[in-house]
């Protein structure tokens, strides 16, 4: 982003496009920072190159402009607090330069990752074909980071049939966990990944219905801000119903015992955002485990002692203990993704044995 594009996401959350005066939803900044040595060097240079990991050509930045990154300010406007521990400002932008630097991109390849999973990293325009391909008239999109239980799959299922009885013949669901930076403790991709392969194979999710792919943006836990740009993200993409739960990309406070945002405030500003209208957005129905029935079901209020919600965390738990949650939360062949890695990871973490030589 040039300046003007950076302060109208910073202040806005909207870009107003010069050609025609729209406004297009735009809550995060996409941003290049640079530091002092390399402003130097790039001197009164109008044209740069971009290059990747291994030092090849990706990109041209042309017609450049480099001005400052004021960090406190782009903190504070993306999450509201500048409080200590937030995980994305740790990792990506306190160490990031004091300069940004933004241009006309002229992309000279695609960017590979090499990691086995390029496969799954479709382009806004190639999900766009796979969808027309598979006639879809509705194309529904599931944001999420975590491993996917049955009660994931029972929301998606239920969402296809609510669409179906809309009026819609041929619902595609989207399902598309973000790629880029988690926090520590979240299940790594590669993981997520095959276990997502699993719900497929096991039929939890119909795999004629259903197309998975990597949404390769980094994670913020920037709540009602950042939920706008997973769900503009999705418009792109050729979807036109998104569903949101309770305090989408949502985070406890980093200092203190409470959440960060009002796990409500995320599908209100969706309802409301400037630039996301065309999108239908579906609020999550609550699941959690019915004891009565050994399954993942709709919580009913009316019953509440028989249900048990299983977090994130206690379902990280239950793997890191190589315990089995109850049946029904997950399908078997998930879970074994889920115990396998945690194994692995005590595994690393164990301490060696010293070697014992017998004289």
């Amino acid at each position: 982003m040039r300046e003007d594009e950076y302060l109208q996401s910073l202040h806005f959350n909207a870009l107003r496009l010069k050609e025609n005066g729209s406004l297009v939803n735009m809550s995060l900044p996409i941003v290049l920072a640079i530091d002092d040595e390399s402003k130097e060097r790039i001197g009164n240079s109008s044209n740069v190159g971009l290059v990747g990991p291994n030092g090849d050509s990706i990109a041209i930045l042309r017609s450049i402009e480099i001005y400052k990154h004021n960090k406190e300010e782009r903190i504070a406007r993306t999450w509201g607090t500048t409080a200590a521990g937030l995980p994305y400002v740790e990792e990506a932008i306190t160490p990031a330069g004091n300069w940004l630097i933004g241009g006309d991109l002229e992309v000279l390849k695609p960017i590979k990752y090499n990691d086995g999973l390029d496969n799954y990293r479709l382009s806004p325009k190639q999900l766009r074909e796979e969808f027309d391909r598979r006639e879809a008239d509705a194309v529904f999109a599931f944001q999420l980071r975590n491993p996917v239980h049955n009660g994931h799959a029972l929301l998606m299922n239920d969402t296809r049939k609510r669409l179906l009885e809309m009026g819609y013949k041929n619902p595609i669901l989207l399902l598309h966990p973000l790629g880029g930076f988690t926090k520590a403790d979240d299940v790594p991709l590669n993981v997520r990944m095959e276990q997502h392969s699993k719900v497929l194979e096991d039929g939890v999710l119909d795999p004629e219905t259903t197309i998975v792919a990597i949404f390769p943006s980094p994670m913020h836990y920037a709540g009602p801000t950042e939920v706008q740009w997973h769900a503009k993200a999705r418009i792109n993409a050729g979807a036109n119903f998104y569903i949101v739960g309770r305090d989408p990309a949502g985070m406890g406070h980093p200092t203190e015992k409470r959440d960060l945002y009002d796990p409500d405030h995320g599908k209100k500003v969706l309802s409301m955002a400037p630039g996301l209208e065309k999108l239908n957005i579906l609020p999550f129905r609550v699941a959690a485990y019915d004891t009565s029935e050994n399954k993942m079901a709709f919580f009913d209020p009316s019953r509440a002692k028989d249900f048990l919600f299983i977090s994130g965390t206690k379902m990280r738990a239950y793997a890191k203990s190589g315990e089995n949650p109850p049946d029904g939360f997950m399908c078997p062949n998930g879970w074994k993704v889920l115990l396998k890695y945690y194994e692995s990871l005590q595994a690393e973490e164990s301490p060696q044995q010293p070697a014992v030589l017998s004289a």
